[in-house]
């Protein structure tokens, strides 16, 4: 994702208040002077400017991305290795993505939306099989079938802030290098056509923590309260996987799931290389991390069955080359960049990718390699 550039202004509207008689009396003086006995009505008066209006957004910038995860993973989603010796639990994925971010004067706004197309290692639905090691041709409770067609997944992010120094119009909320402190709201959205059929919603609110870090970047963190409510079809009562099942006890009606508030703390951060020599400044890192504390069982209002972990999704380094500054000049900065990066993903959607149970982050004792992501992501983005 690409780290907006985050511009702060201080509003002000300075009101000067002048006394009738004060300005008649000077105008007066100034007319006997020059004039003699003219009256100070006659005298040419100079016309103020006009001021101009702030326009209500004071930075719009969007982008586009083209990007491809190599190593990416789903849980539950896997083949056996040639041979029948361990699982393949990678996927790749192309991932097309589109970002807004903007700043208004009490804030700003940012949201992104995602469709990532993997490969045939996580199949769409119907394609589904049961695990089983006595076979190459196996597949997971998930598809896993590699004459399948790859999954569709959409994904989308909102994060808007409400800056304390603007909202009171003071600056008690900046110190040495703390910039700012804003309140902070935010949702995510995703879907995906395998046979889990996951309807992700979540709500976010709380603080944010503006630093500012040389070179003009910045270093937010923000702690919040998490709430998420989930879809998955493996505990819906209709599932062949939870036959016979009782209502609410073993499995669910719908296949809603709904978890518990927890905590969650995300940061990011953006710096231009501004030490290197003037002639070779293209370059930018940049990174983000975002811990989500255990919700419950993962596959609440069940409980007793899997419970969730602390979620670690992160990019921690982001590696960026000005394309259209070095062709072009300081002109086009940003205009289009070509990036690197590392994903860390630890215990994805909560699953324990220490748990045994069959299927997801293990089988018959033996890690699927799902429940935990590392990859090298590139891409290309371009500005518009």
């Amino acid at each position: 994702m690409q780290g907006p550039v985050r511009v702060t202004l201080q509003l002000g509207v300075p009101m000067l208040f002048h006394k009738a008689i004060c300005a008649t009396a000077a105008l007066s003086l100034a007319a006997l002077a020059s004039v003699g006995l003219a009256r100070a009505a006659d005298l040419p008066v100079k016309a103020a400017k006009p001021v101009k209006d702030l326009p209500f957004f004071l930075v719009i910038d969007d982008r586009i991305t083209y990007s491809y995860q190599f190593r990416a993973t789903d849980p539950g989603a896997f083949s056996l290795k040639p041979g029948g010796n361990g699982f393949n639990g990678n996927t790749a994925k192309q991932v097309y993505s589109f970002t807004h971010f903007d700043v208004w004067g009490y804030g700003t706004n940012f949201f992104t939306i995602s469709a990532l197309k993997s490969d045939h290692n996580d199949p769409a639905s119907p394609c589904i099989g049961f695990t089983t090691t006595s076979t190459q041709n196996s597949a997971s409770v998930n598809g896993g079938n590699t004459v399948c067609a790859g999954a569709t997944e959409f994904y989308g992010l909102f994060r808007s802030t409400f800056g304390g120094n603007e909202i009171f119009g003071t600056k008690m909320f900046s110190m040495g290098p703390l910039h700012n402190i804003s309140f902070e709201i935010g949702a995510d959205i995703e879907g995906e056509n395998t046979y889990l059929a996951p309807a992700k919603r979540d709500v976010v609110a709380g603080l944010q923590f503006a630093f500012d870090l040389p070179y003009k970047g910045y270093l937010n963190v923000a702690p919040l309260a998490y709430k998420e409510i989930n879809h998955n079809s493996f505990d819906s009562c209709a599932s062949v996987f939870q036959q016979p099942g009782i209502p609410g006890v073993t499995c669910l009606t719908d296949g809603n799931t709904d978890f518990k508030w927890t905590w969650a703390v995300e940061v990011n951060y953006y710096m231009d290389l501004g030490f290197l020599p003037e002639n070779a400044q293209f370059f930018a890192i940049s990174g983000r991390a975002g811990w989500y504390g255990p919700k419950g069982d993962s596959n609440a209002p069940l409980t007793g069955i899997m419970p969730s972990k602390t979620e670690l999704n992160s990019e921690p380094i982001r590696l960026t080359f000005d394309a259209s500054k070095a062709m072009w000049g300081a002109r086009y900065t940003h205009f289009v960049d070509l990036w690197v990066g590392w994903r860390y993903w630890q215990n994805k959607f909560g699953l324990d990718h220490n748990s045994s149970v069959n299927g997801i982050c293990a089988v018959n004792g033996v890690s699927t390699h799902t429940c935990t992501e590392q990859t090298v992501n590139a891409g290309v983005t371009v500005k518009f």
